[in-house]
């Protein structure tokens, strides 16, 4: 079932996700949803929050990504993207393993908003997957700045949190639009009801 991403000004989006203790069949449920939610909206990565769950959970598919590679290791030697893709990372950690790179990104929270952010260009990756199993992982390109970007979304942290004053000064208006657009669609519907029955 494809979910409502949800957008920038709803609170959800600031929420720290609770770590999942058990992998139930509605967390399996959620994690097929979201994986055809991301895809329906041609995304590579999609968190728990973008979609209403305050959950440490996200969603990730970079393969049919040819213009930004990603490299994939584990155990120390590299493997093809299909080992792991569609990749479901439950209570994932990163930790760094290169230095800052800057690079483009976009948000499925932020419609036609993108900057450069800079990100580590490797990073070491521990997790569950969805059947509970432990993941560990080395990745760099794309797929290491997707997961930091997923990572941060399960910590309530987005990614213009990340851009540099310039950016984020330059893209003011369409942000503050973006804002006070989803905080109206949050809005109760009551007064309109109201309106409506008394007329």
């Amino acid at each position: 079932m494809i979910l409502q991403v949800r957008k920038y000004g709803d609170p959800v989006l600031r929420k720290k996700g609770i770590r999942i203790e058990t992998i139930t069949p509605e967390i399996k449920q959620l994690a097929g949803d979201m994986l055809e939610t991301m895809q329906a909206a041609n995304g590579v990565g999609l968190a728990a929050q973008q979609v209403g769950w305050a959950l440490q959970m996200t969603v990730l598919d970079v393969r049919d990504i040819t213009d930004r590679p990603s490299v994939l290791c584990i155990g120390g030697q590299p493997v093809g993207l299909e080992v792991l893709m569609p990749l479901v990372l439950v209570n994932p950690q990163v930790c760094s393993a290169g230095e800052p790179v800057t690079g483009p990104e976009g948000c499925l929270s932020f419609p036609e908003i993108y900057s450069d952010i800079a990100r580590p260009a490797a990073i070491e990756v521990t997790g569950l997957n969805i059947l509970g199993e432990r993941v560990e992982f080395w990745c760099s390109g794309l797929l290491a700045r997707a997961i930091q970007h997923e990572v941060d979304h399960l910590n309530g942290i987005l990614f213009i949190d990340r851009m540099d004053s310039d950016s984020k000064r330059e893209l003011k208006p369409e942000l503050e639009t973006l804002q006070n657009t989803t905080k109206t669609e949050l809005q109760p519907k009551a007064t309109t009801l109201y309106a409506a029955q008394s007329a």
